[in-house]
C-alpha cells in the first residue's frame, strides 16, 4: 500500500514555508486507488518567482482550507501507507513539519523514486523529474502543479516496478527501516524531530548539560549514524548511555555549520569532543635572506620568537600552499626547501629572484585582506555570508537580495560576530581555495 505525493509550497525550507498544493496517489503496486488533491493556503505570502514556476498565485490559496483543516484528511489517507515522492525527504519535511503542527504524530516508511530511477534506468545524464520523464516518454500534465507532478510520479514508480523494481523496492526499505538502537534515555521524539538540513548538533546530558557537539550536511542523518554500527566498547556505550536529550541550530551551508561546530566546541568545551580541543597551528612558511643575498622561503614548526607568513595546522597543508607559491612565481624549489637535488643556476640573479619571492609574500599577505564568502542556500531563501575583515574572521549571517555584497558597514548589520579560532581560519582557507568564485575581494571598495 502506498501513497504517492507531490507538493507545492511557497519556499524550500518547511519551519519557513507553508504549503500551497498537495496531491495524493493512492496505488496498491499495481494501480492507482484513488486521488485526493487540493490547494492550500499557506499563511503566508507566495514569491513571485515561486508564482511563476507553478503558476499558483496568492489570489489562487486566499480562499482555501489552510493545513489545519486538511491535516486530519490528509492524515488518514497517508497513515498507515508507504510514502513516496520523487527527491522524498523535501515533501516528508514539509507534510511532517505541517502535520505536527497540525497535532498529527506521522512516521511512515519511504521511498524516493529519485533513487530507485538511478539503479532502474542507469545512465541518464539528470534524475529531476521532468528529466527522467522525457527521457522514459512519461507525458506530464501540468507540471510543476501538485497533480500533475504526483500522476507523472505514479507513472514513473509504475515504471520502476516493471523494471524488476520489486528487490529494488526491497532493499531501499530495508535501508531505509535499518535497525537503530537509540541511547536508552534518549526520546525517540528527539531524533524524529531533526530536520533534514545543514546544521549543529548538541547532545546533552541528565543535567541539561551538552556533552557532545557535532555539525552535518543533513542534521538528522547525520546524528542517527550516532546510533548504528556495531561498536560495543565500554567507551561508546558510555557515550550513549549519558545522552538524554538532542538540541540543535539550523545553519544556511556546510561551510557555516562547520564555523558554528568550531565555536561551539570553544564555548562549551564538551566532554567527549577531542579533536578541536587539541587543535593548532603547528606549523608556519617562514622568509629569510641567506648568505648568498637570496630570499629564502621555508616551512618550519611554529617558534615563539618568530612570525610566520602563514599558519597551518596540518603539515601537508604547507606544503601544497608552498608548491603552489613555486609554480605560480616562478620560484625556485631548492630555494624554498622543497627539492634538495635541483641546482641554482648561475645566472639566477639573487636581485631579481628576490622580486619574485616579494610577488609570492604579497600574494601571502592577501590572507590577511577584507574580503566576504557568498553561498546560495538550498533550505534559505536569502545568501550565505562569512566575512573576514583585515584577515580576522568577523561573523556570518544570512543576507536578503536588496543588500549591497560590496558595502561592509552594511553588511554587518546582518551578521553575528563571533571569536575567531585557528580551527575557522583553516576552514575558511582551505573554502577560499577550494571555491574562489564565491570570494569578494572587499580591499579595494
Amino acid at each position: 500500500m502506498y501513497a504517492i505525493v507531490d507538493i507545492e509550497t511557497t519556499g524550500s525550507h518547511a519551519h519557513n514555508n507553508g504549503i500551497t498544493e498537495i496531491a495524493i496517489v493512492l496505488h496498491d503496486g499495481q494501480a492507482i486507488e484513488g486521488r485526493y488533491e487540493t490547494l492550500v493556503n499557506p499563511g503566508v505570502p507566495i514569491p513571485p518567482y515561486v508564482s511563476h514556476l507553478t503558476g499558483i498565485t496568492n489570489n489562487m490559496v486566499a480562499t482555501a482550507p489552510p493545513f489545519t483543516e486538511v491535516a486530519g484528511n490528509i492524515f488518514r489517507l497517508l497513515n498507515g501507507r508507504i510514502f513516496i515522492a520523487h527527491n522524498v525527504n523535501f515533501d516528508y519535511s514539509f507534510i511532517k513539519y505541517h502535520l505536527r503542527v497540525s497535532g498529527y504524530e506521522w512516521n511512515p516508511r519511504k521511498l524516493c523514486t529519485l533513487r530507485l530511477s538511478r539503479k532502474a534506468f542507469p545512465g541518464f545524464q539528470r534524475y529531476g523529474l521532468g528529466h527522467i520523464c522525457r527521457e522514459l516518454q512519461i507525458e506530464v500534465e501540468n507540471r510543476h502543479r501538485a497533480g500533475g507532478d504526483a500522476g507523472a510520479t505514479a507513472i514513473l514508480f509504475e515504471k520502476i516496478v516493471a523494471k524488476g523494481g520489486d528487490k529494488l523496492i526491497k532493499d531501499s526499505l530495508k535501508r531505509e527501516n535499518r535497525e537503530q538502537i537509540l541511547p536508552p534515555n534518549l526520546s525517540p521524539q528527539d531524533v524524529n524531530n531533526l530536520p533534514y538540513v545543514p546544521g549543529v548538533y548538541y547532545f546533552k546530558d541528565a543535567k541539561d548539560k551538552v556533552i557532545y557537539v557535532g555539525k552535518a550536511i543533513n542534521l538528522k542523518k547525520r546524528v542517527v549514524s550516532h546510533f548504528t554500527g556495531l561498536n560495543t566498547g565500554l567507551k561508546r556505550q558510555e557515550f550513549l548511555r549519558n545522552i538524554h536529550s538532542i538540541t540543535y541550530k539550523e545553519c544556511p551551508t556546510e561551510l557555516t555549520a562547520c564555523i558554528l561546530e568550531s565555536i561551539e566546541i570553544k564555548r562549551l568545551w564538551p566532554a567527549y569532543n577531542v579533536s578541536q580541543k587539541n587543535f593548532q597551528n603547528r606549523y608556519g612558511i617562514y622568509s629569510f635572506k641567506d648568505a648568498k643575498g637570496y630570499l629564502r622561503l621555508a616551512i618550519d614548526k611554529k617558534r615563539k620568537l618568530f612570525e610566520p607568513e602563514l599558519s597551518f595546522a596540518v603539515l601537508t597543508d604547507a606544503y601544497r600552499t608552498m608548491w603552489k607559491l613555486v609554480k605560480e612565481f616562478s620560484l625556485h624549489p631548492a630555494l624554498c626547501f622543497l627539492d634538495k637535488s635541483a641546482v641554482v643556476e648561475e645566472e639566477l640573479k639573487a636581485e631579481l629572484y628576490n622580486l619574485r619571492v616579494e610577488q609570492a609574500l604579497r600574494e601571502l599577505k592577501k590572507q590577511g585582506g577584507t574580503y566576504a564568502i557568498f553561498e546560495d542556500c538550498d533550505f534559505f531563501n536569502e545568501t550565505s555570508c562569512i566575512l573576514v575583515e583585515k584577515g580576522k574572521f568577523y561573523g556570518m549571517g544570512l543576507l536578503p537580495e536588496n543588500v549591497n555584497p560590496y558595502h561592509v558597514e552594511g553588511i554587518k548589520t546582518y551578521l553575528t560576530q563571533y571569536p575567531e579560532n585557528e580551527v575557522i581560519q583553516t576552514l575558511i582557507r582551505s573554502y577560499k581555495e577550494r571555491v574562489p568564485a564565491a570570494v569578494i575581494n572587499l580591499d579595494d571598495v
